[in-house]
């Protein structure tokens, strides 16, 4: 029987440090972790801000319909082939029409994708596309557990809420009769491991002390119910993390210093970072416990790390690792990853960093950034772009060259990259070689087509001037927005409204009867 994944993961996504080991010329390295500052402590209540059994019945009959009815998506699956996913999220200004999205995706041969929430329009474009899902339950709906909760950034916030969470969730899949279809998880962070700095290789891996017990009874509960231990790995973020870090062994081409753990030999930090996760989960009893890995990807901007060729490199790399089918030196076999991530999105917070509006594959657009294959046959293939895409008209928001004042200057760019994405102007970013009149035009256009062009967005006091001549220079893209009447899109199969009708009617009749 096909069973389904169901993660407890909220909307917003920090990035947290991969916590793994390696050993350079000059000391044992344990690559710490950097995290952004924790938010708020959220108000919680683990009993009423889980969804009822009625809820996730709904949530569930939405999503995975499929077992008696119709085929609504295609949820992921736990017996399913493994390989390569994406993680798709939608934390962005200007959104593409999900279908359009989708359509991209099949003609680019993903299988499989990942969401941090069920949004309705994204669910229907998904519908008889064969492609598997992944869900999230964002955190203002259902539960409040969020994604990688133990992260040291998060001061032990929700060590005690999110077993009680978890439980409620696949209790109430249970319940609603799903429990052997959906599996309910918890995305968590490569910092809950790590190895001594007396030994820092893999196999002297075990979970971080302050949650060690509070990890190995959410371990317990996802093995009793054949669920996955999901962990997000990022590379880039050792190198970003740790100056000394060295670069070669963040990629997959081969490394000038590998790590030697026994018998094993590591000549990158994903096989490394992964099996002190292996290592991990076999002290505390689960040497067989199956992996996903939630996320894992690099950035293309907003880092002196972050650009087009490292993300190719390495993003080709864990594809050909991953389709090899040959696992890591500890755990051989095949693996499965979710890319991160699809799109990029504007609307991230850069707390942890610049880079977190750049980590994806397709720019905000839908335009691929870069060459990849996606099958690990090592072709240099190109991707599919999104089609159909609406713009705005090709005018762009920039100094006025005329103004010979510009005493105001520097607070009118702040204004701007205060509301606005102006990570590309950071140290080592693409337009970090501009002056400072590029960087106010560079400031002054992104919050100009932030706010769809409006006139009163290119004011500036008087410094900004409309030009219907392309400012960008070089590798420095200025952007003009999708169109905002992409955000509505209306659907186009008359026969999906009637099914969805069909399918509220049957909601209502079961929250009638139960």
């Amino acid at each position: 029987m096909k069973r389904h994944l169901l993660s407890v993961t909220p909307h917003t996504n920090l990035h947290g440090i991969p916590h793994t080991y390696i050993t350079n010329s000059h000391k044992p390295l344990s690559l710490f972790s950097i995290h952004p500052p924790p938010p708020p402590p959220l108000q919680l209540n683990t009993q009423t801000n889980i969804p009822s059994p009625k809820m996730i019945m709904i949530m569930t009959i939405f999503l995975c319909f499929s077992t008696a009815f119709i085929s609504l998506v295609s949820c992921s699956g736990l017996d399913s082939n493994l390989g390569v996913g994406v993680n798709w999220g939608t934390m962005t200004s200007h959104q593409l029409p999900p279908e359009k999205v989708v359509a991209m995706m099949r003609a680019n041969g993903f299988k499989k994708v990942k969401l941090f929430e069920a949004e309705k329009r994204i669910m229907e474009a998904l519908i008889g596309s064969e492609i598997e899902v992944m869900v999230g339950i964002p955190n203002f709906m259902y539960v409040a557990v969020g994604n990688e909760p133990f992260l040291r950034a998060y001061n032990a916030t929700y060590l005690q809420i999110t077993l009680p969470a978890l439980k409620n969730v696949q209790n109430a899949l249970n319940r609603a009769g799903y429990g052997s279809k959906i599996k309910a998880t918890v995305p968590l962070n490569a910092d809950i491991y790590e190895s001594p700095e007396s030994n820092p290789v893999p196999s002297a891996g075990d979970f971080r002390l302050d949650i060690k017990d509070a990890t190995i009874e959410i371990v317990e509960f996802l093995y009793s119910n054949d669920a996955p231990f999901t962990v997000n790995i990022y590379p880039f973020l050792s190198l970003y993390g740790n100056p000394y870090f060295p670069m070669d062994f963040a990629f997959f081409d081969g490394s000038n210093r590998p790590l030697k753990d026994g018998n094993y030999l590591y000549t990158n930090v994903f096989d490394a970072n992964y099996d002190t996760l292996v290592a991990s989960l076999t002290k505390a009893g689960y040497p067989d416990m199956k992996i996903i890995v939630g996320e894992i990807g690099w950035p293309t901007d907003g880092d002196i790390h972050a650009n087009v060729k490292f993300a190719k490199r390495f993003n080709q790399g864990v594809i050909n690792h991953v389709m090899g089918s040959k696992g890591t030196p500890v755990r051989i076999g095949p693996l499965e990853i979710y890319l991160f991530s699809l799109l990029d999105e504007n609307k991230k917070s850069i707390a942890p960093g610049s880079f977190e509006t750049h980590w994806g594959i397709f720019e905000y657009n839908g335009k691929p950034k870069y060459q990849l294959d996606l099958t690990g046959s090592k072709r240099n293939k190109g991707l599919a772009p999104v089609l159909g895409v609406r713009y705005m008209s090709r005018k762009w928001c920039v100094l006025n060259p005329r103004v010979k004042e510009l005493n105001g200057l520097a607070k009118e760019i702040d204004y701007a990259c205060s509301l606005s994405d102006c990570t590309s102007l950071g140290y080592g970013s693409s337009c970090n070689h501009l002056t400072l009149a590029g960087n106010a035009s560079f400031a002054f256009n992104m919050y100009y087509q932030l706010n769809d062009q409006s006139d009163w967005a290119c004011e500036f006091s008087g410094l900004g001037i409309v030009t219907r001549e392309d400012p960008s220079v070089g590798e420095c893209r200025f952007p003009v927005t999708i169109a905002y009447g992409t955000l509505v899109v209306p659907v186009r199969r008359k026969v999906l409204k009637v099914l969805l009708g069909v399918l509220e009617g049957c909601i209502v009749f079961l929250l009638l009867v139960s």
